[in-house]
């Protein structure tokens, strides 16, 4: 077993500097290698196929060689053939060796365990800079961040060669550093690309220190490494494993649109459902608004029949009184009359010898009984007249009271109108909900208001305020 240490061809010829190690790495011995023209196109080719990888510094291999002194190249191993299990079997056993370390330290699968992006719009993409497959990435990343979809952040690194892990680490850590600084939120994502290339190539990714980053990264890591065939040790432990750079796009291309086809059947769904709540409370309203107007005007027409039953029996007693302080004065004039006719009657038959004295006194008391008789009927007239002024100003105060009255009773029912109104407006279906009230709809979503609209056996629709419940009606208590 050799380790290449150096490579190089001249004519057809492949020239190698090869070393051996021991367990611990340790060199044991150095020499050069060769192989040449007439067996090199055998052989490498058949060790390609089989294995996928190329003679590279850094590659292990098997091989069978003879020792060979030249006086031109000095001591060599001409080597002949190379055996392909042995290098895909070192390639295998160091993954192996890395998966098991992962495992027995409990972290193998955590990133794996993270829950799948929900949606993308902020992406990170670690890759190397200029590579084919990052093309491919960004012809369909490109597209979505120029729509505002998505808007993906890139980290570049080498991906092969010695220290290419530590530097994808590297790049990746200060990537992340330099998002916490600009941005309050973490990506949706750590993307992981890198086109296709011979298995060696790709062995640079199977390291201990880059996988074990990986797993700790609480952010969902997705890669597409290589082609279909490939698998690193990052494909085992990232969150989603995709074949190719193309397939990373097309997968967060899905999520995008299955979100958007959802949230638009959702926007359909509460459009419709407003649609009908607000129609709903529209006929509630109108109800309501109808009862309102009906009310105040049962109120306003009992006022005016109030106002007109005052004003008739206001009329009815100022004419009584006046009626009444005519007979009076009628029959006191009466009196008086009757009065004075017995005086003069007594006077004139008790003493008719002092006849003349009688005439004088007669006339006397005549003259003072007319007199008396006109101031009495001046004051009767003068008391009527004062009655009459009294009454019409009863009557007067009685129509204001009554007009005051009727206006009170008008403003009284176009406030509690308008305070109706308010607590129409005010009231809605999530605040009766939230009172602990339920609305029972048909299975169309028609509102039920009476027991007598639900058959029995009928399918319902019972809404809370936290979601809704299908029933069946039963028979009616």
């Amino acid at each position: 077993m050799v380790e290449v240490v150096e490579l190089r061809a001249n004519g057809g010829h492949i020239f190698m500097g090869v070393s051996e190690r021991d367990a611990h790495g340790a060199v044991l011995a150095k020499t050069n290698a060769v192989i040449w023209q007439s067996t090199a196109n055998t052989i490498l080719s058949e060790f390609e196929r089989a294995t996928g990888a190329q003679l590279a510094p850094g590659i292990k291999l098997l091989v069978r060689a003879r020792p060979v002194f030249k006086s031109l190249h000095g001591f060599t191993l001409e080597i002949d053939a190379i055996d392909s299990e042995y290098t895909l079997g070192d390639l295998e056993a160091r993954k192996r060796e890395i998966r098991e370390r992962l495992q027995a330290e409990g972290v193998f699968a955590a990133n794996k365990q993270l829950p799948a992006p929900w949606d993308f719009n902020a992406v990170l993409v670690v890759a190397p800079e200029g590579g084919a497959g990052l093309g491919d990435f960004q012809a369909e990343a490109n597209r979505l961040e120029q729509f505002g979809i998505c808007r993906f952040t890139y980290a570049y690194s080498r991906f092969q060669g010695k220290g290419a892990a530590k530097e994808v680490c590297d790049a990746l850590q200060a990537a992340l550093s330099a998002w916490t600084i600009t941005t309050p939120h973490q990506p949706d994502a750590v993307v992981i690309i890198r086109g296709g290339g011979a298995v060696n190539d790709l062995a640079w990714l199977n390291d201990y220190d880059l996988a074990r980053f990986i797993c700790d990264l609480p952010i969902p890591v997705l890669t597409g490494i290589g082609h279909e065939r490939d698998s690193t040790m990052l494909d085992e432990v990232a969150n989603i494993k995709f074949d190719t750079p193309s397939k990373v796009i097309a997968g967060i291309e899905q999520v995008i649109v299955r979100r958007a086809v959802e949230a638009k059947a959702n926007y359909q769904q509460v459009s419709n459902l407003a649609a009908r709540v607000v129609q709903s409370v529209k006929a509630k309203a109108e109800t309501l608004d109808m009862t309102v107007r009906g009310d105040a005007l049962r109120h306003l027409a009992q006022g005016k029949q109030s106002t007109a039953g005052l004003l008739s029996a206001i009329q009815v007693d100022a004419m009584q009184a006046v009626r009444s302080a005519s007979e009076q004065s009628r029959e006191t004039l009466q009196m008086v009359k009757t009065e004075a006719m017995v005086q003069l009657a007594d006077a004139k038959r008790e003493v008719p010898s002092l006849w003349s004295q009688v005439t004088v006194g007669a006339k006397h008391a005549i003259r003072t009984a007319s007199a008396e008789g006109d101031a009495l009927i001046g004051g009767v007239i003068e008391r009527a007249q004062r009655d009459a002024m009294r009454a019409r100003q009863a009557t007067e105060e009685a129509l204001g009271s009554v007009s005051t009255t009727a206006k009170l009773l008008v403003r009284e029912g176009a406030t509690r109108s308008e305070a109706l109104m308010r607590e129409i407006a005010g009231q809605g279906p999530e605040k009766t909900l939230n009172r602990g009230f339920a609305i029972v709809r048909t299975e169309k979503g028609v509102p039920l208001t009476r027991a007598a609209q639900a058959t029995d056996g009928s399918a319902i629709e019972i809404q809370f305020q936290d979601g809704r419940v299908a029933a069946t009606t039963g028979k009616h208590l």
